[in-house]
């Protein structure tokens, strides 16, 4: 790999040299750079060591330049590059972020590659639909995460249940046999909304629809109003607050206390558990989020990123390349091993057999969704009134009144 010296930048995280000054890669007149912006501990510095030095080793003649951004502020900053003179060649953004982007007119159309390079017809639907944009691809699959169930395996052993559930009907019936002895058989805040989404769409439900050029909230409707309601009968399963979401307490603290048989979360939360309660190592396990017909995982929402390449990049044709490859069969197996992400295509699940964490998690992925590509849903999600609705119904509230009020809401907001 060339090399050449730069000076260090408190801005800028050069991919050869993470921890401090040091011999830089690329270098050589002539050469093209490739701007990419990441997000901040997205990827491990030995993964992007190992990427950069194989690509600019292999793509002689471009350098790539990595620049590391924070989720906070990160919607103006994309937005002002995209809108700018000077943005970069490739940006990592929330999978969910791409309509929002999309709607300045400031992406370059990605579909050609997607269907010809790229596998499109393997990806995971969390990741693609928010890309996809009035049929054209603008953004493309990189890493996945969602949530499964974590659970205490002792306490299942306790209550006499050997494997985990299913179904919803069977996680039901063994959630009530763990809701005993001074045991929550569910630690379920009341607003956690996420959660909650999946149930809708395992119904057969949305959060809100486009019709007729029009968005609309959507949550009075029979399927969406089952899913709440099975949401109600999990979370009386336990003493999770009725008014408050899951960071309220943050449920990896109340789980660490020994005597919470399940949450739902990402499994990364049980880092946060095992810190809190070192004698909690060894017991943790993890399953999808069972759906309504047996052996087949719920709906899920589905994080994660995607690549995008604003229309003005300098180096366009280079960002694609380097696009190909960090979402290409190699560099996924090895992000997805590395970081234990989900992997952008379900044939890819291979790539992390034998984790039980991150395989449970992939079996969900295949059915994960995103929440409405709306380029005003972020709007929604700011001042959110799926939480007091959720809080409602708890409490006791007609289901579908709730719904109706929750839904307008939803409605004007989407409106702008």
């Amino acid at each position: 790999m060339k090399n050449r010296l730069l000076a260090c930048s408190t801005a800028v995280v050069s991919a050869a040299a993470l921890g401090g000054c040091a011999m830089l890669p690329g270098g050589g007149s002539g050469e093209r750079t490739v701007t990419v912006w990441l997000m901040r501990d997205s990827v491990s510095d030995d993964f992007l060591e190992r990427f950069t030095s194989d690509y600019e080793d292999t793509h002689p003649g471009v350098e790539l330049d990595v620049t590391f951004q924070d989720w906070t502020g990160i919607g103006e900053k994309v937005t002002a590059a995209l809108e700018g003179d000077r943005t970069p060649d490739v940006i990592e953004v929330g999978n969910t972020q791409v309509a929002q982007y999309a709607r300045s007119n400031g992406l370059l159309d990605l579909t050609l590659e997607s269907i010809r390079d790229l596998g499109s017809d393997d990806w995971l639907p969390g990741l693609a639909d928010p890309g996809s944009i009035n049929g054209s691809q603008y953004g493309i699959p990189w890493y996945a995460a969602n949530r499964v169930v974590i659970y205490d395996k002792d306490l299942y052993t306790r209550a006499g249940i050997d494997r985990p559930a299913k179904s919803r009907k069977q996680w039901l019936e063994d959630t009530e046999k763990l809701n005993t002895g001074g045991n929550q058989g569910i630690y379920l805040s009341g607003q956690d909304w996420y959660t909650l989404a999946g149930f809708i769409w395992e119904e057969g439900g949305e959060l809100a629809a486009e019709r007729g050029g029009a968005w609309e909230g959507i949550l009075h409707t029979p399927a969406a109003i089952r899913g709440v309601e099975f949401y109600k009968k999990l979370q009386a399963l336990g003493d999770g607050p009725e008014n408050a979401d899951e960071q309220t307490p943050p449920q990896a603290g109340v789980f660490a206390q020994g005597h919470v048989a399940q949450i739902i979360a990402t499994p990364s939360t049980s880092k946060a558990i095992e810190k809190a309660n070192p004698a909690l190592k060894g017991r943790l396990g993890y399953f999808p989020i069972p759906g309504k017909t047996a052996g087949r995982p719920g709906a899920v929402f589905t994080g994660g990123s995607d690549l995008i390449i604003p229309e003005k990049a300098r180096e366009r044709g280079a960002a694609i390349e380097v696009v190909k490859a960090l979402a290409g069969e190699r560099w996924q197996t090895d992000l997805a091993r590395t970081m234990s992400y989900v992997p952008n295509k379900t044939t890819l699940a291979s790539a992390i057999e034998g984790d039980e964490a991150t395989a449970a998690m992939a079996a969900g992925a295949a059915r994960g969704r995103a929440t409405p590509n709306s380029p005003e849903w972020a709007a929604v999600e700011a001042d959110n009134p799926i939480k007091p609705y959720m809080t409602a119904v708890l409490q006791g509230a007609d289901p579908e009144k709730a719904a109706k009020t929750a839904s307008a809401r939803i409605t004007a907001t989407l409106a702008g």
